[in-house]
């Protein structure tokens, strides 16, 4: 879903390197050539690849907020736009309410019945700076459809008037509303990349608190290490056709200074021992963000947490548009996993 909101190019500032890597070990030279579009796919799949990468404007310097804002408007845009003439919302009851002082949109789509106590809490991507408003709620909308549960869409504030933590704190306060009126255990909590890192992290730093988790977690794509010191930095880099470079200026402007291994700012590195719900995780073999995917898997098993890891063939980052076969079996994936645990009771 959050394909088109990520996937916008950058300018490596300050001297930083956007994806680390052990230079005391030789790299492996791998030599210039052309990656076909696979017939492993679908046909719709293997039309959306043929397009070629997103055209992306460059990241501002991180010191100049407009140009920052800006951005955001014009991305916002584009992807509503998308969004909205593709899947009209007629039919949609859409509330935009405001709770604990953080902006909220209530969906429900059609044929949901209205005494279901489940709920899914939506959190956007769009980079950690981007997706808020009519386009987070756009977002929401597909989400809930997919998902044919009632949800709320939490419209939380961004850089670069507002870093980390105000994202996670706005996320805490709604997910704190809600355990008011939903027992833990009829609450979804879900995002597609950095709504992805958003919902993880919101997790962890609730558990710590001290309140009661979410029945699962549903993380599309998750953005949870802006450290960027995955594999697939490395090797997906110009083959995902949606993210074609580092955020990493999106990362540490989001930080604001922060530690970006922060464990509440990349959740990947969470101690997980301490207690996680049931979570399934996606990615695609072209996604850049294909790491962070695996890696999660791992550290949860690892921590004995339940966990499903399903990558999509030759799927860039967010898949392939919401519109293909593979879209839709990983969308059955997950309806599948939120009845198991989250049964209607």
């Amino acid at each position: 879903m959050n394909a088109a909101l990520d996937g916008f190019g950058q300018k490596h500032l300050g001297g930083v390197n956007p994806m680390p890597t052990n230079e005391s070990l030789p790299p492996l030279n791998v030599p210039a050539r052309l990656i076909p579009v696979p017939s492993s796919i679908s046909p719709e799949a293997q039309s959306m690849l043929a397009l070629g990468t997103i055209s992306s404007p460059e990241f501002p310097p991180l010191e100049d907020h407009e140009a920052w804002r800006t951005m955001r408007s014009e991305s916002e845009e584009v992807v509503l736009s998308y969004l909205t003439s593709r899947f009209p919302e007629e039919g949609i009851d859409v509330t935009k309410m405001e709770v604990e002082g953080v902006g909220v949109f209530a969906i429900t789509p059609p044929d949901v019945d209205p005494d279901d106590p489940r709920i899914y809490f939506d959190i956007h991507g769009g980079g950690l700076t981007m997706g808020g408003g009519d386009c987070g709620r756009a977002m929401g909308t597909l989400i809930a459809l997919n998902v044919g549960m009632h949800l709320w869409e939490v419209d939380y504030r961004m850089p670069p008037d507002d870093p980390y933590p105000a994202s996670l704190d706005d996320c805490l306060a709604v997910y704190r509303a809600l355990l008011r009126d939903h027992r833990a255990d009829e609450i979804i909590v879900g995002g597609a990349s950095a709504g992805g890192n958003l919902a993880t992290a919101l997790i962890l730093r609730a558990r710590d608190e001290g309140l009661p988790l979410p029945a699962a977690a549903v993380l599309l794509s998750p953005e949870v290490d802006l450290t960027e010191s995955g594999d697939s930095f490395q090797t997906n880099l110009g083959v995902d056709t949606v993210l074609t470079r580092s955020l990493m200026p999106a990362n540490l402007l989001y930080a604001g200074g922060h530690d970006l291994s922060d464990p509440y700012v990349s959740p990947l590195f969470g101690d997980f021992a301490r207690g996680f719900p049931p979570a399934l995780i996606s990615s695609g073999t072209r996604d850049l963000f294909l790491s962070n995917a695996v890696r999660l898997h791992r550290a949860l098993r690892s921590a004995g947490i339940s966990a499903e890891l399903h990558v999509l063939e030759a799927a860039p980052h967010g898949g392939f548009m919401f519109e293909t076969e593979e879209d839709q079996a990983l969308d059955a994936e997950i309806r599948s996993f939120i009845d198991e645990h989250c049964p209607r009771q």
